[in-house]
């Protein structure tokens, strides 16, 4: 066996590595992840040929977010290695080029264009955080190029150039609620977030959801920190203090990255059960829950779209896939890397029926495209580029795992726009002719965004 490593450094100067060998392939993964995180090193191309389709990996490898998205890195190259071993995409071999935009939101636009203009890739999977979406944003839809997005966002967005597969609010956010509302008997609500677009605007949509349901104001506290916020002591004696007064409070966490690490260990610290004040996060899963003690944490929850724990034969099989090609038993597999698990097998499917690579070709060929998903069923790819998707709350184990408590009885279609904010409640979503159109106002009847047209 033998693999061609081609490193790209930040002077754009290029250094070649060809392992002849019979090395085995979780060996091969541990090498590229070895060298990914070099200094220099800004941005691999693995596994690479002279005649191959370019697949673009946008996460970061370091800073605040690594902690969540060197995962999904991973997980693309084992999602690539693997559709090479059954022969790549219209005759051709894949070819991973993996950039790290390190947390830094300027950065991924950057990276994204290095990606399209530099390398030419057919298509890009990538980025966690809305504000590094909308930072690629423009950018795909200037050079028409596109962006698989895996992770669960706040909605109030379409793009021909985007194909959200991870939730949109109506897939977790609300369903969440509910089920704190009408299985726990929830009545104040604490939200609480990092501060930037996606806790924010998602916490907009809850707030007026709850109040279309009846919660009056002084019953929803909302509080945001910085990335990396790690003094947790004074905002969990508040949140205490705020579910003192007699009424079942719970948090609604959408604290984002390696955040989450000490603001649980303060729940510990302060003696805040799941018993006492319940939380549901939207950004913690097994990856960010392994490496630390859990203990303190039984009983509080996850709103997700997948959890390893899920019992089928597809979950068993990508998680032994997972740990093969790791090369690590202990390592976990999470809801994102479901996402792009969908994502990846879409644009596949979708690049074949196509029969080109051709972005426009591929965006009209994958509407309708339907997959597994993990949790044994099927996930279809909309109109307005979200999939339909189960809705799962998992409470966390002592071992770092979700028990299941709670799931939609069918799939639920994602909404691009909410129904409960004043500024989007009259707009869809469909990039199917003849509307073609990201954000249609109902009443007016004018499509304001970008369209196909």
């Amino acid at each position: 066996m033998h693999i061609h490593i081609r490193f790209i450094r930040e002077n754009g100067t290029e250094m070649h590595i060809k392992i002849e060998t019979s090395i085995t392939r979780c060996s091969a993964a541990r090498a590229v992840g070895t060298a990914l995180f070099a200094g220099a090193l800004t941005s691999t191309s693995a596994f690479a040929q002279d005649d191959t389709i370019k697949v673009g990996v946008l996460h970061s490898l370091s800073g605040t977010m690594a902690i969540s998205e060197t995962t999904l890195k991973d997980t693309m190259l084992m999602l690539i290695d693997q559709q090479n071993e059954k022969g790549g995409v219209l005759g051709k071999q894949l070819e991973a080029v993996v950039v790290d935009p390190a947390s830094d939101w300027p950065l991924f636009a950057e990276k994204a264009r290095e990606l399209i203009e530099v390398e030419g890739v057919a298509v890009t999977f990538g980025a966690w955080t809305s504000v590094s979406r909308k930072s690629v944003l423009p950018v795909l839809e200037e050079l028409n190029s596109p962006m698989f997005y895996p992770v669960q966002y706040e909605g109030e967005e379409s793009s021909k150039n985007v194909f959200y597969t991870g939730a949109a609010p109506n897939q977790q956010a609300i369903p969440a609620v509910d089920y704190l509302a009408n299985d726990i008997g929830v009545e104040r609500w604490v939200l609480a977030g990092t501060d930037y677009v996606y806790p924010r605007t998602t916490n907009r949509i809850l707030e007026a959801y709850l109040t279309s349901k009846g919660v009056a104001s002084e019953d929803i506290m909302i509080n945001y920190t910085p990335f990396g916020h790690s003094d947790w002591q004074s905002i969990v004696s508040e949140i205490q203090a705020f579910g003192s007064e007699g009424k079942k409070t719970a948090v609604v966490s959408t604290i984002n990255g390696d955040a989450n690490v000490p603001f649980y260990k303060e729940l510990g610290n302060q003696g805040i059960s799941a018993e006492d004040i319940p939380v549901v996060a939207f950004s913690v899963g097994e990856e960010e829950l392994s490496g630390f003690d859990t203990s303190p944490l039984v009983g509080h929850l996850a709103a997700w779209n997948y959890f390893m724990s899920v019992e089928s034969d597809v979950n068993d099989e990508f998680i032994d896939a997972w740990i093969d090609f790791i090369g690590d038993e202990d390592r976990v597999t999470n809801d994102p890397m479901e996402a792009h698990y969908i994502g990846f097998n879409m644009w596949v499917e979708a690049v074949e029926k196509a029969g080109t690579v051709d972005p426009d070709a591929v965006a009209d060929a994958i509407i309708g495209v339907t997959v597994p998903n993990l949790s044994g069923g099927f996930s279809t790819m909309m109109p307005n580029h979200h999939i339909t998707k189960p809705v799962l709350i998992g409470e966390i184990q002592d071992d770092g795992q979700f028990e299941i408590v709670w799931e939609t009885t069918g799939l639920v279609p994602g909404d691009a726009w909410s129904d409960y904010l004043d500024s989007s409640k009259n707009l869809i979503a469909s990039w199917r002719a003849p509307l073609s159109c990201g954000n249609y106002d109902v009443t007016s009847g004018v499509c304001s965004g970008q369209n196909l047209e």
